[in-house]
């Protein structure tokens, strides 16, 4: 972004701006957090691990289509106690990070432990990635997993009436939007989603367009203010739980914090979290731990505690 300043000597010359006033070197360091935790691709690799592993234990239900993307697929784990496999189960949707432009479900199989366990039908679900796609599609396809869960829930043991959703970063972004669809325009309840879990989330996303990641998501003004939760209020009565590390950057912790402060005006009960000694990609681990405190928060919005 800039803008343009002259003199009587001089015609007119860009003056670079951006993002509140931060020099570029600043935004990225704290808006890019590959930038900010440089051992990032360790965590990655473990989750990827623990991910194969949990798939290997639990047996869900692999890539089932919820739309024509190529990557509009999710996975669906069940619990397989007899007393669980009745139907009627809770449902909890995830959606995984990576500043939309990287990862798969398939890193973070993990978060369906603790839920499984507590007796939820656990969602984990894809989406299209930038630069094959814009932002645009990414949250419309957001939307229409949900919408595809509730209609297709009963199929697969889940109730649709008692559906939450969570993500981790971009994932957080996601959930953000759709804690703001207005989802009567889809046939749906307008209460549809009854908790939502937004960790470590962005929620206003204009200082993407000064850092290097947006050759990748390639948003413009005008994309970057329609995609923002920020300007875009959870529903009232929505129980809304907000997280994010102690060990973030100083904005990217500002964000969760505004986010939160946004939706308990606008009427939502919300539940805010600074998880000590949590990092951008730390902070997701401990939802594979039954005992941990993001995951018993969860567990506890679903009733299920």
């Amino acid at each position: 972004m800039a803008k343009t300043t002259s003199s009587a000597a001089n015609a007119p010359v860009a003056e670079a701006t951006t993002y509140r006033g931060m020099p570029v070197e600043e935004l990225e360091r704290q808006y890019n957090p590959r930038i900010a935790v440089p051992d990032y691709a360790d965590y990655l690799e473990r989750h990827k691990a623990t991910s194969a592993a949990v798939r290997n234990t639990l047996k869900p239900r692999l890539d089932i289509r919820y739309g024509e993307g190529p990557k509009s697929t999710l996975d669906i784990f069940r619990p397989t106690s007899a007393k669980s496999a009745s139907g009627g189960l809770p449902i909890q949707l995830f959606f995984h990070g990576g500043y939309w432009r990287n990862l798969d479900k398939s890193d973070f199989s993990f978060v369906a432990v603790p839920l499984v366990a507590a007796g939820a039908m656990v969602v984990v679900v894809n989406y299209d990635l930038c630069p094959s796609v814009s932002l645009d599609e990414v949250v419309a396809q957001a939307y229409a997993s949900i919408a595809w869960t509730a209609r297709h829930a009963a199929e697969h043991g889940g109730d649709p009436a008692r559906i939450f959703i969570s993500g981790n970063s971009a994932g957080a972004h996601l959930v953000a939007m759709a804690a703001a669809r207005e989802w009567r325009r889809d046939g749906l309840p307008s209460d549809l989603i009854k908790g939502a879990a937004a960790i470590t989330g962005i929620f206003d996303i204009a200082p993407v367009l000064d850092i290097s990641v947006n050759a990748d998501i390639r948003l413009d003004a005008a994309s970057a203010w329609r995609n923002s939760p920020m300007y875009r209020p959870p529903r009232a009565g929505l129980r809304l739980l907000v997280a994010v590390g102690a060990n973030e950057t100083a904005e990217w912790k500002r964000q969760s914090i505004d986010y939160a402060a946004l939706a308990r005006a606008a009427g939502a009960e919300v539940t805010f979290m600074e998880i000590p000694g949590a990092n951008h990609f730390s902070i997701s681990e401990p939802l594979a731990d039954s005992a941990g405190t993001l995951s018993r928060a969860i567990i506890g919005q679903m009733g299920l505690a």
